[in-house]
């Protein structure tokens, strides 16, 4: 049986390579989710539950044909986390998320990585908005969004992820970062 073959672009930014997420992501993300700092994004999690969650990772590109990379620093090659496109059955709307290791908070990656990922959308993929979901607690991702022009919305509750705040990011024309 032949793999299946999957078209997912790379992307670089000044200090970034957003890449396709893979297997060898696993490790890191089955230590992110092990602990508590993956509380706002569905953790903590036990590694068969991370390993299926990259797993589904990998399969939203199949199913939408965009979805989470896998963020690497361009100088190190260090993994640093996924940021992306998402927009699983139930959700309310296309959205840019990010999950970012540990040791790559408080450096401005999720900031440039979702700028990056919000362009392919716009750019693209021609979407005419993007929402983030963020837990109400999470001042960290909180503050992304509003370096990224997001601005709160409204709440969503889904039934296994609980209340979660909209923020909705600027329509493309309107972004500071538009080509």
């Amino acid at each position: 049986m032949q793999p299946l073959s999957l078209n997912i672009p790379a992307i670089e930014t000044e200090r970034l390579i957003l890449r396709a997420p893979g297997e060898a992501d696993f490790e890191a993300e089955a230590e992110f989710y092990a602990s508590d700092a993956s509380r706002f994004v569905g953790g903590p999690k036990r590694p068969d539950e991370t390993w299926r969650s990259l797993a589904g990772m990998i399969g939203h590109w199949v199913m939408r044909g965009y979805g989470f990379w896998g963020v690497d620093d361009k100088e190190s090659g260090t993994y640093l986390g996924h940021v992306g496109l998402w927009n699983p059955h139930g959700w309310p709307e296309p959205e840019i998320g990010w999950a970012l290791m540990s040791h790559a908070t408080g450096r401005g990656y999720a900031t440039e990585a979702a700028r990056a990922a919000r362009a392919h959308a716009y750019d693209v993929l021609g979407w005419p908005t993007a929402i983030s979901l963020i837990d109400p607690d999470n001042a960290a991702s909180q503050a992304v969004a509003r370096r990224l022009g997001a601005a709160y919305e409204d709440r969503f509750v889904h039934p296994q992820f609980g209340t979660m705040e909209i923020w909705r990011h600027p329509a493309p024309d309107l972004r500071k970062d538009a080509v």
